[in-house]
């Protein structure tokens, strides 16, 4: 076993593979030690962005008002604040309405953001309705038009509050633009390393809770594909007649059947309220083992009439014994390659099947498809919320990556043919 071992680690593909996988395994299990935000905890409601909230740093807008200021002298700090207000497109956008009303190209410099700054405010009009100008197009310029008040003013901003007693507004006190906090020392501050989905929810706890479920799933299906196959397969290869025959006959049906059709067909039928992970695992468990049988019987058949086989049958050792001692460790490194990909296989069916809305129940637990199937739904793709589901392409990506690269490494292992 020692030996097997050390062989098994001296390939660079397994080892590779075995740590990414297990990288992945270890975080699903430490992650939640540390960060007790749960999955599916709706933390946003929504703003003027929606509630795709993009990867950040979120600092509470109301503590950091009454945090102490800092001042900073930076040379790019004006240019950054209006470059936030004033983008690439929007100076274009501004150039095309002057030049719908009339202002000669010549005049207009979009590098400029003074003069075309000048130029806008002192020629634009929100009621003016230019030549071949859309309502849409018009209520377009109305908003960019709101969002640009302001942006070269130099003033302090006047924070106010109202009074208790005359009940109008009074002077609290006025921030600079020069004025900075230290975001330690504001009571509220959110990291959304991954931001939130179309539910307002944190994407980085909800990943690696899908990720624990769909590793799970894929863990249960690979098992019972892999038991049912292998026990099929032992029997029918080394029992051979009227066994051998039946065990064929089953396979060849689910060979015909295209397993992915039979999924649809059976999850559709057990309702959603009735799909949980363990229930989707053992449905893609009881229609994914037969390739694994195949395989089985075909190794089986070709040690049943080895001489220490033979030795044992004439020995009267029983059938049981012959097979779990005699012809399954030799077939043990096979099955538990095979193992891997049924896990992989089986990963990969849940997250087609969640995709299609057919997965686990969406209410109670999340699933790597499932947030694929969320995204989709939102039409975050559309939307350029890459956050939403690049993520979980990379995720799957990579467990599928680690464990056929551990599957290559132990064929380099105990493949002959292919050792090295």
């Amino acid at each position: 076993m020692k030996n097997t071992l050390q062989q098994v680690f001296h390939s660079g593909k397994f080892v590779i593979g075995f740590s990414i996988f297990m990288f992945i395994v270890l975080t699903v299990i430490i992650f939640p030690l540390f960060v007790k935000t749960p999955p599916l905890g709706i933390i946003s409601q929504g703003s003027i962005q929606g509630s795709f909230l993009p990867p950040g740093i979120y600092v509470n807008v109301y503590d950091s008002i009454g945090v102490a200021p800092y001042t900073l002298l930076l040379d790019d700090a004006t240019a950054k604040r209006i470059a936030s207000k004033l983008s690439p497109d929007d100076r274009t956008a501004i150039k095309e309405w002057l030049l719908a009303d009339g202002i000669p190209e010549d005049q207009i410099d979009t590098t400029d953001t003074k003069s075309l700054m000048n130029l806008w405010t002192s020629n634009y009009d929100p009621n003016k309705e230019l030549t071949g100008m859309t309502f849409a197009k018009m209520r377009f310029y109305q908003r960019l038009n709101t969002s640009l008040q302001g942006i070269l003013s130099t003033q302090d901003l006047t924070i106010a509050e109202t009074g208790t007693v005359t009940g109008t507004l009074q002077a609290k006190g006025s921030v600079s633009q020069t004025d900075y906090v230290n975001v330690s020392e504001v009571p509220n501050v959110r990291l959304l390393a991954l931001g939130t989905d179309s539910f307002g929810r944190d994407v980085t706890p909800e990943l690696v809770s899908a990720t624990g479920t769909s590793l799970l799933i894929g863990l249960v299906a690979g098992l019972i594909a892999t038991s049912i196959g292998l026990v099929l397969g032992l029997a029918g290869g080394y029992i051979g007649g009227i066994v051998d025959d039946v065990v064929m006959f089953f396979t060849n049906i689910f060979t015909v059947i295209p397993s992915f059709v039979l999924l649809i067909l059976i999850s559709f039928s057990i309702g959603q309220e009735k799909r949980g992970p363990v229930v989707i695992a053992i449905v893609i468990g009881f229609t994914s083992w037969y390739w694994t049988a195949r395989a089985v019987r075909a190794q089986v058949i070709s040690l049943r009439n080895r001489d220490h086989v033979n030795l044992s049958k004439l020995s009267g050792h029983p059938i049981a014994l012959i097979i779990f001692a005699d012809i399954l460790p030799y077939i043990a490194s096979y099955v538990f390659m095979a193992l891997i990909l049924q896990i992989s296989t089986a990963i990969l069916a849940e997250a087609s099947l969640s995709i299609l809305g057919l997965g686990p129940k969406t209410t109670t637990t999340a699933t790597l498809g499932q947030m694929m199937n969320w995204g989709l739904i939102y039409m975050a793709p559309t939307m350029g919320k890459w956050w939403a589901y690049l993520p979980v392409i990379v995720i799957i990506a990579l467990i599928s990556f680690s464990l056929n690269l551990m599957n290559t490494g132990l064929d380099q292992v105990y493949n002959p043919a292919l050792r090295e």
